[in-house]
Parts: structure tokens; sequence; C-alpha cells
């Protein structure tokens, strides 16, 4: 018996935008799991002027619901649909420095940094009403990791910090969030397959198919070959 997918909607923006968000970003993190390679955080915008015109797009889900095909067919589109999107990395060193919780604040920062700067947005920016401009942030989960991170000083200074609201099962419910976590995985598994077609030396452990998670043929590598300068040096490994 198939399962019906879940379809994502834009209730959860609406309602923030109707309580006074000028923006809403959608956040959502790829490669905590994985083994070797950062972690990313992608972030997708819907702003309050556009945000009744707009419609889910055709076929989002969860990008873990999609095929890889599907997701590299649609990631333009959502990209455009989007009114701004950006992707921010914490590299492997950086998890194994400060740990995952920590690098995946950072990725986020970093992502909501990105976001900023393309709206060109500074400290006391104000609405065409003359508003402050208001920005809220669903990260999905049930736990916070970019506010806490907001205070380390490796962290950008972000000019307006967005009010983070954090919802379970954001990136399939959740229209901006599902599009934010297409286009982190869509990153982060491009770079992972670039490095493995790149660096023959990398070819064995296999990151084409497995992106930096942990197959047996991952860790049959690493068993065989040791760690190479992209895994998480910190994990248990073997």
């Amino acid at each position: 018996m198939s399962v019906a997918r879940i379809v994502p909607t834009l209730d959860v923006e609406q309602q923030l935008i109707a309580e006074g968000a000028h923006y809403v970003i959608g956040l959502d993190e790829v490669g905590r799991g994985s083994l070797a390679g950062p972690v990313m955080v992608g972030a997708a915008v819907v702003d309050a002027a556009s945000s009744s015109r707009l419609s889910v797009p055709y076929g989002l889900a969860d990008s873990k619901m999609l095929t890889p095909a599907a997701r590299e067919g649609m990631v333009e589109s959502l990209k455009a649909w989007s009114c701004v999107w950006a992707t921010g990395v914490a590299s492997n060193q950086e998890i194994d420095q400060w740990g995952i919780m920590y690098a995946l604040g950072l990725a986020g920062l970093r992502a909501l940094e990105a976001v900023e700067q393309s709206l060109q947005l500074r400290a006391n920016s104000l609405s065409e009403g003359g508003q402050p401009i208001q920005i809220s942030a669903i990260l999905d989960g049930s736990y916070d990791y970019i506010t806490p991170a907001s205070c380390m000083v490796e962290a950008p200074n972000l000019p307006l910090m967005p009010r983070v609201m954090t919802h379970v099962k954001a990136d399939a419910t959740c229209a901006s969030v599902s599009c934010a976590s297409v286009i982190a995985k869509v990153a982060r598994d491009s770079l992972m397959v670039e490095l493995s077609q790149k660096n023959p030396q990398y070819a064995p452990y296999d990151w084409e198919h497995n992106k930096g998670y942990g197959s047996a043929k991952h860790r049959q590598a690493i068993a065989e070959l040791g760690v190479t300068p992209y895994h998480r040096k910190s994990w248990h490994l073997s």
C-alpha cells in the first residue's frame, strides 16, 4: 500500500506575515549525520509583498522524499520561486572544532547573512510603509541551533537577527522550508560528487554515491585507507 505524500503549504508563512513579518525565511540543514564533508543550511525567502500571489511549486516535498533526478530537475525553478535563496556552509574542520550543533548554527547564520546581503538589508532598515523591517525564520526541527551560535566570535554579524521559530517536520509541511531543503541537498550532493570525481584518491570512499554518509563501502575504505582531510576526525569513523 502506497503512503500519501504530504504536500507542503504556505500556511505557516502566511501566519507569520499576518503577525508582521516582512520576510519569512525557510531554513533546513543537510549533512548532519555524514562522516565526511561539510554541513549546509539552505534558506528560501518568502516576502510579504508577493506572498498572496505565490502558489506552492508542483511536486515540492521534503528533499528526502524526492529522487535525486526529481530534486535536480526542480531546483532551478525553486530558486526562481524564492524571493531570495542561499546556502551556508560549515566545514568538517569546524565541526571537529566546535561540535555539530554550533557548526550547524554557523552554517545557518552564514545562509542568513547571504540572504540579508541579497536583500540589501541594514540595521534599522525600513519597509516601504516606514516600519522597521521584521524577519521571521522557520527552522525545521525542535531545537533552535541558530540563535545560540550568534554569540560565537566566528559568527557573522547580521544587520537584522530574525526571530527563529522551530517547527517539527517543517521540511515536509512548510513550502519555504521544503524549498530550502531541496536547494541545500542538491548543493551538498553536487559538492560531494565533485570531490569524488576530481580526486582519484577519494574514489574508494564512494562519495559519488553515499555523499559522505556511512555506507558499508565508505566505512571499509576508512578501515583500509584511513581518513582524508574531508573526514570529521572527532567522530567515531571506524
